[in-house]
């Protein structure tokens, strides 16, 4: 059975992401299809990890997949791939591992003051708006492990200047499973400046025969 493409996009994003569009345009000339759902579901208020992986398992359906994601997005297709036998591969672009534990050094927020409040004011990228955000992400957030125990194929792509998720989060990753190969690229977490290494590296992992 032909896997199902699935795109993940980063915190504070959604399916009209930079890369979303780069992978989904340049998957099609391949005859690729690639589905990238809005994994807030348009309640971004309420965002857990919890519900941004029943959004995952329920597009997957159970039938073999292929995850790309970025940021957080590469942290839940970890998730799910050690989950889930299905996946058959994935690419992570910069991924959040130890997403809930790192969200106040890589965010810049108050969480002790987010978590007295309930509620967090805070820029969404792809709204272009500020939106409110339930601190219940954090506390779902810690209920999973930092590094997920995946077996399949995966290629780490990251940003050797990252700022927001240090490379040496997915060389930590890495070291322990022959399965993952990590390409490091001179940029920082966005990779736009490097899109067409950024879409080479992927597009000779993903179509394999």
């Amino acid at each position: 059975m032909t896997p199902r493409y699935i795109y993940l996009h980063g915190f504070a994003s959604g399916p009209g992401s930079h890369k979303a569009c780069l992978f989904r345009e340049r998957l099609a000339e391949h005859g690729i299809e690639v589905a990238v759902p809005d994994l807030a579901q348009g309640d971004f208020e309420h965002l857990t990890i919890t519900s941004q992986l029943g959004v995952i398992e329920r597009l997957a359906g159970g039938a073999p997949a292929v995850l790309i994601g970025s940021s957080m997005g590469g942290y839940l297709a970890a998730l799910y791939a050690a989950r889930h036998s299905e996946v058959t591969r994935a690419v992570l672009m910069a991924p959040a591992f130890s997403f809930a534990r790192r969200f106040s050094e890589a965010i810049g927020v108050d969480t002790a003051d987010w978590q007295r409040t309930g509620v967090l004011d805070i820029y969404h990228y792809g709204e272009r708006r500020n939106l409110l955000l339930s601190y219940d992400l954090i506390e779902d957030g810690m209920r999973y492990e930092d590094y997920p125990e995946t077996t399949q194929p995966i290629l780490i792509l990251h940003g050797r200047r990252d700022a927001v998720v240090p490379v040496r989060l997915s060389e930590e990753f890495a070291a322990r499973r022959p399965h993952v190969t990590i390409e490091v690229l001179d940029s920082d977490h966005e990779m736009l400046d490097v899109r067409d290494a950024l879409w080479q590296k992927a597009a000779a992992f993903l179509l394999v025969s």
